[in-house]
């Protein structure tokens, strides 16, 4: 007898989060219901519909685990606690005493509310590293699809390659992850309207559009824009009046950012720059896979010659005590060279130097007649780019 497969980490722990968003829409049905039988003005009467789903209520609230030590504590009231709340404020005779008892009726939404907003921000937490390996698997996937796939193949032949049913898989996967904490982005439906038909012009139309700006939205959307900076001071005008002098430190913290920190301060800087289109993670942090972080288009518009765009990859080295030597920008190069459609320029992102050397082979790459130009983003020319952008360091804690 074969022993059962062991599950993995991510699945256990969405079958918890699964179990929780069951409970809670549970939670947030009765409520519906519940609101629905609170009679309008002061009543006194019972009703056996209300009492039986408040009990259904205060049963499913203990299920809900705590998110960050905190979970709703607000049940509906009885009628009667209702009614008599309505009756005192009445005879009290102030605007304000109705309104705090018509927001005490309402707490259990509110709380609920909240409580969907946390659990939707964790979710989000939850599957970032691991929707950051599918995608790169999709990525891989999809390559070499193309590379088995002739450039005269009719477009109507039906796709047998076995790689293509592990794309669907993925693709599945991805959807499970997302759940209902992350919008599908834009060309997601046309992408499983092409994996089903699984033709050649299928295949070709995900390459060229589907994945592309899916895997766009699918990036942008592990992170929450809308986030608050935690910020020490209640009143700015306090710190503006003591009119302060002294040193002011160009150098940022660049050791409060791990790996992926990084990449995502890159991801943003390029995302949110004009001139820069369709930013993408292509591995994970520290893949093994050619080293690749980050890729874009970079749009120049020429007032005789037109548009043009380049592809760039932009490899991210959060380095704080090593620079980058000649070795890394030849293993680079090679790598560069095996990716199809090439790519036009490499971009090395550092929090540390390159080397003399390396500055060297760089400038002499870029003044022959190769097609591949590489350009040093070292630690000076990332603070000066984030210099003139100040909520990027403010987000990222850099000073």
């Amino acid at each position: 007898m074969s022993e059962p497969t062991k599950e993995s980490p991510i699945n256990s722990a969405l079958r918890q989060f699964e179990a929780t968003e069951a409970n809670l829409e549970k939670l947030e049905r009765l409520w519906t219901e519940i609101k629905q039988l609170i009679p309008e003005g002061l009543s006194f009467r019972t009703n056996p519909m209300y009492d039986e789903r408040l009990r259904a209520y205060r049963e499913v609230l203990l299920a809900l685990p705590k998110i960050e030590g905190w979970k709703p504590i607000s049940v509906p009231l009885d009628l009667d606690d209702i009614g008599r709340s309505r009756f005192d404020a009445k005879e009290i005779g102030e605007l304000e005493a109705q309104v705090i008892v018509e927001r005490e009726i309402e707490a259990p939404g509110r709380e609920l509310a909240e409580y969907r907003h946390q659990l939707v921000k964790k979710r989000r937490q939850l599957i970032r590293s691991a929707m950051g390996d599918l995608i790169a698997d999709v990525d891989n996937t999809l390559r070499v699809l193309h590379e088995k796939t002739p450039a005269d193949a009719p477009t109507n032949e039906k796709i047998t390659d076995p790689e293509w049913d592990k794309l669907k898989d993925q693709v599945r996967a991805i959807e499970m992850l997302l759940g209902s904490a992350l919008p599908r982005p834009a060309g997601w439906s046309n992408l499983g309207r092409h994996l089903f038909f699984g033709m050649v012009q299928d295949l070709r139309d995900i390459i060229n559009s589907d994945w592309p700006s899916s895997k766009t939205g699918l990036t942008k959307g592990l992170y929450d824009e809308n986030e608050p900076v935690p910020v020490d001071v209640e009143d700015l005008a306090s710190l503006a009046s003591t009119a302060p002098r002294g040193a002011v430190s160009t150098k940022l913290k660049w050791e409060s950012l791990d790996d992926e920190g990084f990449e995502r301060l890159m991801f943003m800087l390029i995302g949110n720059t004009p001139g820069y289109e369709n930013p993408a993670w292509l591995t994970q942090t520290n893949a093994p896979d050619r080293g690749r972080d980050l890729s874009v288009t970079r749009v120049f518009n020429d007032p005789l010659g037109g548009t043009f765009r380049s592809r760039v990859i932009i490899q991210c080295k959060h380095w704080l005590k090593k620079s980058i030597s000649v070795t890394e920008v030849s293993t680079l190069k090679e790598q560069m060279a095996l990716w199809d459609p090439k790519v036009d320029v490499l971009v090395i992102a550092t929090t540390g130097r390159f080397t003399a050397d390396a500055i060297a082979v760089i400038e002499k790459n870029n003044q022959s007649d190769r097609a591949l130009r590489i350009e040093m983003w070292p630690e000076s020319h990332l603070e000066q780019l984030l210099a003139e952008r100040p909520a990027l360091i403010g987000q990222f804690r850099l000073r």
